[in-house]
């Protein structure tokens, strides 16, 4: 355990450095790089957007509504809005270690490592990651009470035997009386005593699992990708999985391959010799303006860089083909406000003035939203027309022929703005941009491929009884293309309401209804983040054990709420991971498979190592307490039952608590938060294997040839039975031994040690040597344990526990 303990100490300080390696864009000479968090210098400039830790401590240059949560430094939950230094009612700072809640904008570093709040804070902090897991309490409660059944039975045992002693009952192989009143010297009085004490040490010392806690720490202790190791012990009985798309499901690697502009399809999507100069510039104008990304032209001949998130990066790539000169355009019109994109309401825009001080609104998002706002459209020639039904019709049917071919659909809209702007700074922040009476500019189908390998992991989640559902924030088309395309729906038959359904009318329904519907759930379209959360709420009240993946900050809600918070260490932001439980660092939904795959292997690991201890443990406290009540004298003695003490505590904790986990796993359903750690399946074993050690309860303990061949067959058996422990439900005990080295290697130091114990070292254990004749006879009674576990897995048991079927039992006799 101590071992275990430090390795794992060293690991969880690598993973947490590589977790606080968050790597962000910097400003350096104009220019946008990507640095590590740990290379950041005071005079960096950092572009800041909602979701965003704040990485250093800095003063805000230029923001549009940044709001921050200082929760994390003050402990108020309050948002603080901030402003730029030249304000009169400025409020600049910047904390780090603080969110971005709301907004945008770029800082100023001044103050970076131990030289930050958040530093001086952290410095007098420790993080502790020794937690004990549900399990392991569980576990600690279980063998506690072996533990006090053991020290009762000693005790017992240790009254009858120095009662039978003292009063003349027990005697020696010869028939002799071991102690006479008044005749026995007081030397041999002690002897005597001590040699009872020493019988009564020994049941304790055996019944006593002190290998269930190593069992388990061996166990979890191989799963390190967690912050919460109970985590990963949960997971193992997730019933359902609550996925994003983005990200998780799909590359987020976005390309625009469809555009409608000016009121046709554009083929190829840059295709701009179809475009008038009054249109494209418009389009370009906002492309470029409305955006949190960016475009770097290098001085050299090298490749233009382009950043920002996917959706960003595919509209700006777009324009440049368009012919967009990025810098040139921004420089043309001063931002006047602006309405960073919110996913509520699906849609950013901004404020600009031209050099003529002309007032130009720009909007861009969701594809029917922002089709929804507009009243008029610009054609080809960048005239602009009212939208008549037919018009309105040829590009609702354009969204959604885009959307069922998987494709994420963004209009850009635009409007003239002919009143005036607010001059005051107080009115400009609380100023909401017009979004009624829109010209439609554009509408684009951005492609983002499924990952490969997500179907595969999707059937296996449902081969194991776990069922996957999608939750997105895109249109109810795009998702439901996205869900046939990796299995989560299985035809288009199954897409229809409710398996299919969209946020607003999920949100509508009352809590009774919700919880009904939330079982049939498969795809969830045009979700606001509450909308995930009730569904979280709903199928835990059914009494689901739900996951959540997410890595947006708008997931974050979900993440907490659910049972298994599993944040993308990729793309998610600080936000998403701090509300998570699991970090998965690959941002692979296959990934996710992985973690059930391993809490189902804890749990399936402490049930065998269970079941290997309990046969050992029952069978070697019977056969001693009914031999020292019935003769006063233990077939095994001190020294053996130590050597099958470690046989079975430790050597066994680490053969089988380090099995690894196998495909069969994912083939049975989830194990239910209060099934029982023993099953029905256990039981028999444990009563078949036991059939087995009744013949050592009446053997003929005088004979030392005898005892030693009872000794060697005892742990021979425990040898055997090592093998069955490893498939408590299949016949085939074999399978996979070969990939567990660990496993044939203690098996082999437990068999060599005994050769030595038995052959060379006899004196020590009270033991003789064996012939061969007597090393076959130990093999063969050894040896039955094979075949007749194969025998008794062919025996049906129950599905309903034992303890349930005589709480019912009792409960029904009570009742008549």
């Amino acid at each position: 355990s101590a071992i275990s303990d430090y390795r794992q100490s060293l690991q969880f300080q690598n993973l947490n450095e590589e977790k606080r390696n968050i790597h962000l864009e910097v400003i350096r000479g104009g220019r946008r790089v990507e640095v590590s968090i740990y290379d950041i210098v005071v005079g960096d400039v950092i572009p800041l957007n909602i979701g965003d830790q704040v990485p250093a401590d800095g003063i805000l240059i230029t923001g549009h509504s940044l709001s921050i949560d200082e929760s994390s430094m003050t402990g108020e939950s309050k948002i603080v809005s901030i402003s730029t230094v030249h304000k009169s009612t400025s409020e600049p700072f910047l904390m780090s270690g603080c969110k971005v809640a709301d907004g945008s904008g770029t800082m100023l570093v001044t103050g970076v490592g131990i030289n930050t709040e958040w530093g001086l804070l952290m410095a007098s902090i420790s993080e502790d990651t020794g937690e004990e897991t549900p399990l392991q309490v569980r576990l600690n409660g279980v063998a506690t009470f072996i533990g006090i059944v053991g020290l009762s039975v000693a005790v017992l045992v240790l009254v009858v035997l120095m009662i039978r002693y003292f009063t003349g009952h027990t005697k020696n192989p010869d028939g002799s009386i071991q102690f006479k009143a008044g005749r026995t010297s007081v030397s041999a009085a002690v002897d005597g005593a001590i040699k009872i004490f020493t019988v009564a040490v020994t049941i304790v010392v055996v019944a006593v699992p002190e290998g269930l806690p190593l069992a388990v720490t061996l166990t979890l202790k191989v799963i390190l990708q967690v912050r919460r190791l109970s985590a990963c012990e949960t997971m193992g009985s997730a019933t359902t999985i609550c996925s994003d798309k983005t990200g998780t499901l799909t590359l987020n690697e976005m390309t625009v391959v469809d555009a409608y502009v000016g009121g046709q399809k554009l083929d190829p999507p840059d295709n701009k010799a179809r475009l008038s100069g009054v249109l494209s510039s418009l389009l370009i104008q906002g492309v470029a303006q409305n955006t949190n990304g960016s475009v770097f032209v290098p001085e050299g001949a090298g490749d233009v860089e382009v950043s920002g998130s996917p959706t960003e990066k595919a509209i700006l790539v777009w324009g440049l083909k368009l012919g967009m000169d990025f810098d040139a355009v921004r420089s043309q019109s001063t931002l006047v406000h602006v309405f960073p994109f919110n996913s509520e309401k699906k849609r950013g825009g901004v404020a600009l003035q031209s050099a003529e001080s002309q007032v130009y609104i720009h909007w861009k998002g969701a594809a029917e939203i922002v089709l929804a706002c507009c009243s008029r459209y610009s054609d080809a020639s960048g005239e602009v027309v009212p939208m008549d039904e037919d018009k309105a019709l040829f590009f609702k049917n354009a969204i959604e022929d885009m959307a069922a071919r998987s494709l994420r659909c963004v209009a850009i809209a635009y409007r003239p703005y002919e009143e005036k702007v607010p001059a005051d700074e107080q009115q400009l922040m609380q100023w909401k941009l017009p979004e009624d009476d829109l010209i439609l500019l554009a509408i684009v189908g951005i492609k983002d491929p499924c990952r490969p390998g997500v179907r595969d992991a999707i059937q296996l989640c449902q081969n194991a009884g776990v069922k996957v559902r999608m939750v997105t924030g895109d249109n109810l088309q795009t998702a439901k293309a996205i869900a046939l395309e990796c299995g989560i729906l299985g035809s288009d038959a199954d897409a229809v309401e409710p398996n299919l359904i969209e946020g607003r009318i999920f949100r509508a329904y009352s809590d009774e209804q919700r919880e009904e519907i939330a079982e049939k759930i498969s795809v969830m379209g045009r979700s606001s983040p509450n909308d995930k959360l009730l569904l979280v709420q709903a199928l835990r009240k059914r009494g689901h054990v739900v996951a959540v993946t997410g890595d947006g900050t708008n997931d974050a809600p979900a993440l907490h709420e659910a049972d298994i918070g599993l944040s993308m260490g990729i793309q998610g932001t600080e936000v998403a991971k701090e509300s998570s439980d699991i970090i998965i660092l690959d941002d692979n939904f296959a990934s996710v498979v992985k973690v059930v795959r391993w809490g189902r292997s804890v749990y399936a690991n402490i049930q065998k190592f269970i079941q290997f201890q309990l046969t050992v443990n029952v069978a070697a406290l019977i056969i001693n307490v009914v031999a020292a009540i019935s003769s006063g004298d233990v077939p095994l003695n001190a020294v053996q039952l130590l050597w099958v003490n470690l046989i079975m505590d430790t050597l066994g904790a680490l053969a089988l608590a380090t099995e690894p986990p196998t495909d069969h796993l994912m083939h049975r359903p989830p194990v239910g938060r209060r099934e029982p750690l023993i099953t029905n399946i256990m039981w028999r074993n444990l009563l078949i294997q036991r059939l087995l050690s009744l013949q050592h309860d009446n053997a003929d303990h005088a004979n030392k040839v005898k005892n030693t061949i009872i000794f060697n067959a005892f742990v021979l058996c425990q040898i055997f039975n090592e093998f069955n422990a490893r498939k408590p439900d299949e016949k085939n005990v074999f399978r996979g031994v070969t990939k567990n080295r660990l496993f044939i290697g203690i098996v082999a130091m437990t068999l060599i040690l005994q050769v030595v114990i038995i052959e060379f070292i006899g004196k020590f254990t009270s033991t003789v040597k064996l012939n061969w004749k007597h090393w076959l006879l130990s093999v063969g009674i050894a040896f039955v344990s094979w075949p007749l576990a194969i025998v008794g897995k062919l025996i049906p048991v129950p599905k309903t526990p034992l303890h349930e079927f005589f709480t019912r039992k009792f409960y029904r006799h009570g009742r008549h």
